[in-house]
This record gives structure tokens, C-alpha cells and sequence, in this order.
């Protein structure tokens, strides 16, 4: 099964986002092919949560995987590594009270 492109999923995933009225915007910008993707979703209380896509060991389905929860400005230190680390990642951040990021609709995980 091939993949989308990381771009094409960012602009449907933003679109799907808007539609529910979950404020969301990338936050880095990474290759438009073949680059990672990370959620991060603020609860706008100091928290959030940071995911990423992998696959499932048992499955082999591709799966949103979290990476790590905790206070937003730990998240933010951790995303500016990973990006360090890896110029083609993108990072998007959703703002979500109820933390709402719509990953477990179908059709998001591809």
C-alpha cells in the first residue's frame, strides 16, 4: 500500500480540523514527500501531548503512537530537538481544552 505524501496528509488533516472547529496550524514545516509527522495537541492548561505515526508490532497497521505528555514547555524542548535532529519533520500543534487532535478518525492513520 503506498503512502501519502506528508504534505497532502497535513493539508487534509488541517482541513478535517477546521471543519471541526479545532484551531490547529504547523508549527514546523518539513519535506513535502517523505517527512515525519508529529501532532502536538495543547490543552491550553500547560499540558500537552506529542504523537507520532508508527506501526502497530502486532498489526503491522500504521497506528498514532504517543511520544510524550507533560508540561507544553517540555514538549516544546523535545520538538526542538526532534527538528534539530530531522529538518524534514513537521510539527503541527492543535489547541484542543478537551484534547480533541481527531487522530483516531478513520483515514488519518495513512
Amino acid at each position: 500500500m503506498s503512502r501519502l505524501a506528508a504534505g497532502l496528509w497535513v493539508q487534509a488533516y488541517l482541513r478535517r480540523l477546521q471543519i471541526e472547529h479545532v484551531p490547529a496550524y504547523v508549527a514546523a514545516k518539513g519535506d513535502p514527500t517523505a517527512g515525519a509527522v508529529i501532532v502536538k495537541t495543547a490543552t491550553l492548561d500547560g499540558r500537552a501531548v506529542a504523537k507520532q505515526r508508527s506501526f502497530d508490532p502486532v498489526t503491522g497497521e500504521r497506528v498514532w503512537m504517543v511520544l510524550a505528555e507533560g508540561s507544553e514547555a517540555d514538549l516544546d524542548a523535545l520538538l526542538a530537538r526532534q527538528r534539530d535532529r530531522d529538518r524534514d519533520l513537521w510539527i503541527i500543534e492543535v489547541e484542543s481544552r478537551e484534547g480533541r487532535d481527531l487522530l483516531d478518525q478513520p483515514g488519518l492513520r495513512d
